[in-house]
């Protein structure tokens, strides 16, 4: 499988609590729901059709915690049987990591610990789809350290939060990327996608 990472992030790089004001006050964080005024139906189209792609998802423990009372918690209602995106996390196979789950409770849910680039490497040899990594900043993070990721969404919403958690950090490995394909949402969301390529060149 190919691994894809899917975040949304605002200008500034900021990925926490972008669902609500409560989705995640950690750190302190007090600007959450910064992303859903500017979640329009073409990015929900759009989104829909990324998460029909994946053979398989994999999720940091905090994000899966999230989605898990969300998504997998049938909160949505019958209105929400044909949601492409509740279809599919429903549907396919949900690979959490973390040291402290030991019943991740979301069926069709198995927990990772221990070594998880090598538990990733296994995943991708595996055929079917994309195994696909949505929101996890400290796993996706991880997941570029160890040059496992084969592509990068990004979904930048025209927004500087200010703070809160980054994708990237403020020092960490230097990547050059690919672009293949941009668009931007009548809100003015930019969605990009990436392919790593190596380190990048530096002019003398």
């Amino acid at each position: 499988m190919k691994l894809t990472t899917v975040t949304n992030v605002s200008v500034d790089g900021v990925m926490q609590g972008l669902g609500g004001a409560e989705e995640d006050r950690g750190d302190g964080f007090e600007r959450g729901g910064w992303a859903l005024p500017l979640f329009d139906h073409e990015g929900e189209a759009y989104l829909g059709r990324i998460y029909q792609r994946a053979g398989a998802f994999l999720f940091g423990r905090r994000t899966f915690e999230i989605f898990a009372a969300s998504w997998g918690s049938g909160t949505w209602g019958s209105d929400e049987g044909d949601n492409p995106i509740s279809t599919a996390l429903n549907g396919r196979p949900k690979y959490v990591v973390s040291s402290t789950i030991t019943d991740p409770g979301w069926a069709d849910t198995t927990v990772i610990s221990g070594d998880v680039a090598a538990a990733v490497r296994r995943l991708k040899a595996e055929p079917g789809g994309e195994l696909q990594v949505h929101g996890s900043g400290s796993l996706v993070r991880s997941l570029l350290d160890a040059r496992l990721v084969d592509e990068i969404i990004l979904l930048t919403y025209p927004v500087v939060v200010g703070q809160g958690t980054r994708l990237f950090p403020a020092t960490g490995p230097d990547m050059a990327l690919e672009l293949v394909e941009s668009q931007v949402t009548s809100n003015g969301v930019t969605i990009q996608v990436y392919r790593p390529g190596g380190r990048p060149q530096y002019a003398p």
